[in-house]
């Protein structure tokens, strides 16, 4: 602000400046030998001096304002302000530089003609003419001197009718003699003589003062009066020569202040005319830069920026055509990998990761994801050169994959990978499709499990009914054989270690039946604190020593399970950390549950027993895998199988100092379903009150 009243007022300053010069300038018309000779002058002096000045203010004006406001234009870098000054100075420089060398021109022009008319040769001529006239009218006068003194040499008794042959014999127009009485005798006259063009002289005779005028010659008489005219003209034109100049520099700066007043004004409006559409376009370029597509260019134009401007138009409409295509597109491809359940990252050519979709986090931790910038970040050393490998091969071939054991902080995934070139050069980048197959493989190696376990329990069963046939007829005849007591104990042994072995056997054989014919889950909307308890119940008095803590989180949303089947998993979950502690000195089972934000309830048990290492947590849910030297393996197997009929998911943590975290995700009752329980629920009260009444 302070910046803009600081230039108002040197503009005022300047202005005040220009407008007191003017005004000086004006009144010196009036000083010296410039001041006009006549009113008519006086008259055109000051309206062409009031014109001019008028003019001259207006066009400083014009000047002025327009030079301030471009300054403040280009100061502030208002879109078109450069083109714009420029077009303006140009046009403005264009048309004054001639203006400048026409009138140094005319002036000099003016000049040398000025000086040229009144020079000592002119003035000699004139000096000369004027001698040349009074030569003529003194000739004509000694003449007619002549012709008084001849007829003044008559005697006065001459007849009237002598002295009028004698008047017309001489072109003598009248004559008269004045005698020393003073009385006047007209000797001849001419009627209605005219005074113009005579020729009078006196001569003295004895009679009296005798008084000749005769008329000039014709052709003499108009060269006399042209000599006067024109002496008199060259004497005027020498006296008024200043003012003369002045008005002739005067008209000549009238002129040229219209023609730059003109001329300004034309480049103020081509300067427009171009650059009113320009900076128009320049406004929307910048739109169209900050992401307004919508933006159009409304503005007056011609020739060729008219048809730029319909361009311009035209091709923004195209534009945001596209972009609302490829956004629908971008938004429909985003909603597609933000669904799917496999993970895919966007490469670069060099291998930097431009993008990732939300399943990735689920095969990743979240914040090296969330970090990553090459592939570096998220493999090793050598599975980011096996996917180098692939990369070279998508560029040949489009398209290559391949299976990677991926060592994560927990576990180890197993992950099937594609890369994919993006365009038929393979140059614009990759896709990199990241599937965990880690529960795929998991499920084939319990399916060959099973049949392997239900081939085994056909051919275990076989001969166990046999041998416990056996046993029975051994102890049978022991009772028969008494007389032999040392042969009545070693059978009584001998049957008993049978007995006791096929128990074993028969244990073994209905694990493998167990896992093999697994019977279908039966869900049902439950409580899962309730079964949790009921777990717990099956172990009262089984956990001796060991410190068990629940934290059952109240308000749980119900879940739909079987609740035999899913007891069933919690047991054998409570019954492992239990096993895994029996060596420990600490022994605290922690069993919680709570709400997820994710629709979903946890249930947690945590031991203080070895824990499970890194490599054993791939391989813990597999059939017959046990870190126990007698365990059967299949009861961790049993918990995952019953887990997915429930399509439930678990995982194994180190738990904090000392033992592993199991961790169940158990998706809630969804709206709909809940809905339906309560409809249930008051149709079965409705049916039982009725059977009742």
């Amino acid at each position: 602000m302070q910046k803009r009243k600081r230039l108002l007022f040197g503009s005022g300053v300047v202005l005040l400046a220009i407008l007191v010069t003017l005004v000086v300038w004006q009144g010196s018309f009036t000083l010296g030998s410039f001041a006009p000779s006549s009113l008519q002058q006086t008259f055109l002096f000051w309206v062409l001096s009031t014109v001019i000045f008028i003019l001259t203010v207006t066009l400083g004006f014009i000047l002025f304002r327009t030079g301030v406001k471009l300054y403040l234009e280009r100061q502030s870098n208002r879109p078109g302000s450069h083109i714009k000054s420029k077009l303006i100075v140009g046009a403005i420089a264009l048309s004054v530089l001639p203006v400048f060398f026409l009138v140094l021109w005319s002036v000099s022009v003016l000049n040398r003609n000025l000086e040229s008319w009144f020079s000592h040769p002119a003035r000699n001529v004139n000096t000369e003419l004027i001698q040349v006239a009074n030569a003529l009218n003194q000739q004509e006068q000694d003449k007619l001197t002549a012709q008084a003194q001849l007829l003044g040499s008559q005697s006065m008794a001459q007849s009237a009718d002598f002295y009028e042959r004698f008047c017309q014999a001489n072109h003598i127009e009248r004559a008269e003699i004045e005698n020393p009485g003073g009385v006047h005798r007209v000797l001849c006259s001419v009627q209605n003589m005219s005074n113009t063009d005579l020729v009078s002289v006196r001569a003295k005779t004895a009679a009296g003062m005798l008084s000749v005028s005769a008329r000039m010659p014709l052709d003499l008489a108009a060269k006399q009066r042209e000599i006067n005219n024109y002496v008199s003209e060259y004497n005027r034109l020498a006296v008024d020569r200043k003012a003369f100049r002045s008005t002739y520099l005067m008209l000549l700066t009238l002129i040229t202040l219209f023609i730059l007043f003109f001329a300004t004004w034309i480049a103020r409006y081509l300067a427009a005319q171009i650059s009113t559409p320009i900076i128009a376009l320049l406004k929307a370029v910048e739109q169209i830069r900050k992401g307004n597509l919508g933006y159009r260019v409304h503005v007056g134009a011609v020739d060729e920026l008219a048809t730029l401007v319909k361009a311009f138009n035209e091709m923004t409409e195209a534009l945001e055509t596209n972009s609302r295509e490829l956004e629908a597109r971008r938004r429909f491809t985003e909603a597609i990998l933000e669904s799917i359940p496999t993970g895919v990252i966007s490469l670069t050519s060099d291998g930097r990761i431009q993008r990732v979709n939300r399943a990735l986090m689920g095969i990743f931790p979240e914040e090296q994801v969330a970090r990553a910038a090459r592939l570096s970040d998220l493999f090793s050393r050598e599975d980011t050169a096996e996917i180098r490998y692939l990369m070279n091969r998508a560029r040949r071939t489009g398209a290559a994959g391949m299976q990677l054991e991926y060592k994560a902080e927990r576990s180890v995934l197993h992950l099937a990978l594609t890369v994919a070139a993006l365009d038929e050069q393979r140059s614009s980048g990759f896709v990199l499709v990241v599937e965990d197959t880690s529960d795929l493989l998991r499920a084939q190696k319990a399916a060959a499990w099973h049949e392997v376990a239900r081939r085994v329990a056909h051919e275990i069963k076989n001969p166990l009914t046999p041998i416990a046939l056996c046993a029975d007829r051994i102890a049978l005849q022991l009772d028969r054989a008494e007389h032999s007591r040392d042969a009545q104990a070693i059978l009584r042994e001998c049957s008993a270690t049978i007995a006791r072995e096929v128990e074993s056997v028969r244990s073994l054989v209905d694990e493998f039946s167990q896992f093999s014919r697994f019977p279908a889950a039966q869900p049902v909307p439950s409580d899962l604190n309730e079964v949790v308890e009921n777990a717990l119940a099956v172990f009262d008095g089984r956990l001796a020593g060991i410190q068990v803590h629940k934290d059952l989180a109240p308000g749980l949303p119900a879940v739909k399970i079987d609740p035999e089947q899913f007891k069933r998993a919690v047991v054998n979950l409570v019954d492992n950390a239990a096993e895994a502690m029996q060596d420990s000195l600490v022994k605290h089972l922690d069993i919680s549950t709570r709400s997820t934000e994710a629709d979903s309830v946890e249930l947690i048990v945590a031991d203080t027993g070895c824990g499970v290492s890194r490599d054993d947590k791939e391989k813990l849910f597999l059939p017959y895998f046990s870190t126990k030297g007698r365990g059967t393996g299949l009861g961790l197997a049993i918990v995952n199988r019953i887990l997915a009929d429930h399509e439930a998911t678990i995982r194994v943590e180190d738990n904090r100092p000392a033992g592993a975290r199991f961790i169940v995700d158990l998706p809630t009752l969804t709206a709909a379903e809940h809905d339906s329980v309560e409809l249930e629920s008051k149709v079965a009260e409705v049916s039982l009150r009725e059977s009742r009444s």
